[in-house]
Parts: structure tokens; sequence; C-alpha cells
């Protein structure tokens, strides 16, 4: 596959972190990867300026409007080094003829493992006892074990069913919501579909974008006391001073979260106060092996759009 004398510009500074072969592929299929920065996302006015020349674009978190693609005349094809496309006008690209692309399943057994260890460690506090020891402490802390308990698991999808199978290795019972998926095939992935927050010792989330929280207060308050919350998903999915006040209140057991509405957390944030908490900067998905999988899947489709074929993998 060809595609001479194209440009693609990179605005995220984690393509082909852990892998060269992303930007290899890009290089010798003709489509010449350029990332003017290295250290850190590209940000708004600059990308402003690059876009003038490029002909594909592949972005990270940073968002992507209609005027990103207002600046870009030549531009063919926009890929999300990733797999939520929310920080993409997907409506703007379908407007312009700009097809988009993603990596869907790239990051999935990255960010389920990471989930479950999110779990453990809200269960049995280990980063609460480590910054404790280095703080010249040597507390013994006591948590519950995960065999025997239930783990509500909302979203069912690839990540979903991931963490299910490894709460059943641990020995939990697995409760299943997700309205897109028909209980047949939660009962197949061996889970029990069921309206799980007043059941479940753990709620764990893993569904895309929302446009309000999917956990509020009232919401919060119907979980079972003592329960312990985990967001490895999207920070819009939970409305962030309920948890801090039920963690106050010890309704909450512990909880652990990786995803923000506002990201870096802002240094005044309600969360940060807030006790038997563990906070982790997204990086759920942060794998080697993830980081060339997702590469490799955008630089793929990015080349075959400039080739004018269809994409394998093309967004909403």
């Amino acid at each position: 596959m060809s595609t001479p004398g194209h440009t693609t510009l990179i605005t995220t500074p984690t393509f082909a972190r852990h892998s060269a072969d992303p930007w290899t592929l890009l290089a010798e299929g003709g489509a010449g990867p350029v990332r003017p920065r290295e250290d850190g996302a590209l940000p708004h006015d600059e990308v402003l300026r690059w876009m003038a020349g490029a002909d594909a674009l592949v972005a990270g978190m940073d968002a992507v409007t209609a005027e990103v693609m207002d600046a870009a005349p030549k531009l063919k094809v926009i890929a999300k080094h990733g797999v939520g496309t929310d920080t993409i006008d997907l409506v703007a690209g379908r407007d312009r003829g700009i097809p988009v692309v993603c990596a869907p399943g790239s990051n999935s057994r990255a960010v389920a493992e990471y989930t479950f260890g999110l779990v453990l460690d809200a269960a049995r506090r280990i980063s609460a006892s480590h910054a404790a020891v280095t703080e010249g402490g040597w507390p013994k802390l006591f948590g519950p074990e995960p065999h025997g308990r239930t783990i509500g698991v909302v979203g069912f999808g690839r990540i979903g069913r991931l963490v299910a199978g490894y709460a059943r290795a641990f020995g939990m019972r697995v409760l299943a919501h997700d309205p897109y998926v028909p209980d047949d095939a939660v009962t197949a992935a061996q889970a029990e579909p069921a309206t799980l927050l007043a059941h479940a010792d753990v709620v764990t989330l893993h569904l895309p974008p929302a446009a309000e929280p999917l956990l509020n207060a009232a919401r919060l308050q119907a979980m079972k006391p003592g329960a312990i919350l985990v967001n490895a998903a999207r920070g819009d999915l939970v409305d962030e001073t309920a948890p801090a006040a039920a963690l106050h209140s010890g309704h909450l057991s512990a909880a652990a979260l990786d995803a923000f509405t506002a990201e870096p957390l802002p240094e005044s944030h309600v969360l940060r106060t807030a006790p038997r908490l563990t906070l982790t900067s997204h990086m759920a998905a942060c794998t080697p092996q993830a980081n060339r999988a997702m590469g490799l899947m955008v630089a793929e489709d990015v080349l075959r759009v400039l080739a004018g074929e269809p994409p394998h993998h093309p967004a909403g």
C-alpha cells in the first residue's frame, strides 16, 4: 500500500511511544508522520497552524472540532489514537466528508487488568499502606478478600467481560448491567444480568461517555453500604462530589478512580481530601502492548483511507 506525498500530523505524544512500528508503517507507506512536539499534546493554536499541511491527523485527547477541520484544506482522514471518539466532532467530520477512525479493542486487556488492580488496591488498601510506610509508619490495614464477594460490572463490552473473568478467577459472584447487551449474552459470559447497585460489594464502570452522570448522589446512596466504587472508564460517568461525600460519611468503604471530568485533577478538587480513595492519572490503558497495537491499528487505517480504501475501524 502506498500513499506518496502525504503528511500525517501527530498531535499526541503517546503515538509510537513504546514501539517504532506504527511510525515506520506510516513513513514507509508514504504518509510522512510529523510530530511538532514530543513532550506533550500540541496546543490548540499550534494545531491550527500545522493543520494547513496535513492530509491525515492522529489525535489523542485534544479536541478535534469543526474549526480544526476547516484549518486543513487537504485533510482526508482523522484517527483517534485510542478508543473513545468523544473528543472528535463526528458530525462535522461527516459533513465535510472526512472519515474518522479509531482503535477499538486495542487497550481492552490493559484497562481490564488495571481495573482489577484498582479493585484489589481499594479492598486491601495497598497504596494507603505504601504511603504510610514511606512516611515512617508501619500500619496493619485490614480489608476484605474478594473471594465470596459480589462484583457489579456496569457496561458489559470487551473490557467489562474481561473484568468479569478476572473476578470469577478470584471467586467472586458477577452481576452485570448493560442496556445494549441482551440478558442471554450476559448469561453466556457466566455473569448474572441484574439491577446491581443494591447487591454488589464492588461496582465498576465500563461505559462510554454520558450526557449526564450515571452515578449521582441518589444512585450512590442506593449502593450497598460499605461497597467499593471503581471507575477506569470516563470521568463524566460520576458526579464527583457524590463519591467524596459517600466516602466521608462511610457509606462507601473505599473507591478507586482513574478518570475525571477535568484532567489533570485540579488542585482544589473535592476528591483530593476524600478518605480511603485511590486516585490515578487516567493511565489504565498505558501498557507497551496496548500502545503498539493502538498505533498500528490507526496507522493502517490512515494508509487505507489515503489510498482510497475503506478503513477497518470507522468511528460512529
